[in-house]
């Protein structure tokens, strides 16, 4: 689907981006890929890898613009939107910002996509979006939802909207695996709640799950990729096996576990070998046999969080993921 096709990534200089343009390059040999976003300098750094690479291109702009999305979806096939303002603290202290990009950039690349013809756009959500407890997770529910509603928005045009939900990923900027490698050395280790369980998801993973929505979308689905849980123990035990445990607490707006799909969606959740997918309750679509294909429905209690999984990673898998991937950890 993707062969020889345009693609803009918005928020493409982020951690996922700078994992799916390589992988979809060589995948896929687009036509163009094209990274819009608004950091000049982390653009500046992007384009020394691939400054011979005719396909990728650089396009300098915030989706809070308008004028700006249009401007650079010309002639553009797919989306994947991955632009947000997504640190907690960042959002709960910041929140009109938070909203002018997560949910006024939405309904600008919602639009523009529409006016503009493209044929499928795929937006990144989290973990956090599922019972939301922060601004962040909020303000990403709405996007969710825009999204979804913007299949029937779009009216006689044929763009289609997706979005793929996952938790935090391994080793990205800011997540445990690097903090806990970070101070390791010092001998203890901050750990907010001995029960706290956390999903486990690579960025590779994440952006095949992206390119299988481009692939299976009709329209209006939720995607969310089937991952091991670990506990935030085991992983510290894995990083620094000698170091003690020091209880911190949990803080504001942080969750015990991490929830991708609620008891309220098992209504309109489907499983499949790999992933979950959750069809969108407005005009019947959770029971559109075109979206649900192969799926089987989820039990009426179902529930998907980090402590009720079925799979769980092993502190020796771990350990083999941080000795493969040691030198990008905490750099992506």
């Amino acid at each position: 689907m993707l062969n020889n096709s345009t693609i803009l990534i918005t928020g493409g200089t982020g951690s996922f981006g700078n994992t799916f343009v390589p992988m979809t390059l060589e995948k896929f040999n687009p036509k163009r890929l094209i990274i819009y976003s608004r950091d000049e300098m982390k653009q500046w750094e992007m384009a020394q890898k691939y400054g011979h690479d005719k396909r990728v291109r650089f396009f300098i702009g915030d989706v809070r613009d308008r004028e700006r999305l249009y401007r650079a979806l010309d002639g553009v096939d797919y989306v994947v939107h991955a632009a947000a303002t997504k640190i907690v603290p960042t959002a709960e202290y910041n929140p009109f910002e938070c909203v002018k990009t997560n949910i006024n950039g939405a309904m600008n690349l919602i639009d523009a996509c529409i006016d503009r013809g493209i044929k499928r756009v795929v937006a990144l959500s989290t973990d956090k979006a599922s019972s939301p407890i922060n601004l962040y997770g909020a303000t990403k529910l709405a996007s969710d939802k825009l999204f979804i509603a913007g299949n029937s928005y779009a009216g006689s045009h044929e763009t289609r909207f997706a979005v793929v939900r996952y938790g935090n990923v391994m080793g990205s900027r800011g997540s445990v695996i690097p903090f806990f490698m970070s101070v390791r050395d010092s001998g203890e280790l901050p750990i907010t709640d001995e029960r706290m369980t956390r999903f486990m998801i690579t960025l590779e993973q994440g952006v095949e799950l992206v390119w299988h929505a481009f692939d299976d979308m009709v329209g209006g689905e939720i995607y969310v990729k089937r991952i091991p849980s670990m506990k935030v123990t085991d992983v510290a035990m894995t990083v620094a096996p000698d170091a003690q445990h020091k209880i911190v607490g949990i803080r504001p707006g942080e969750k015990l576990h991490e929830q991708m799909i609620g008891l309220e969606d098992a209504e309109y959740t489907y499983e499949y070998d790999s992933y979950y997918k959750i069809l969108p309750a407005i005009h019947n679509w959770h029971i559109s046999e075109e979206r649900i294909k192969v799926g089987k429905k989820v039990a009426p209690d179902f529930a998907y969080t980090s402590d009720n999984n079925t799979e769980w990673m092993s502190s020796s898998e771990l350990g083999v993921w941080i000795e493969a991937n040691s030198h990008k950890i905490g750099k992506i």
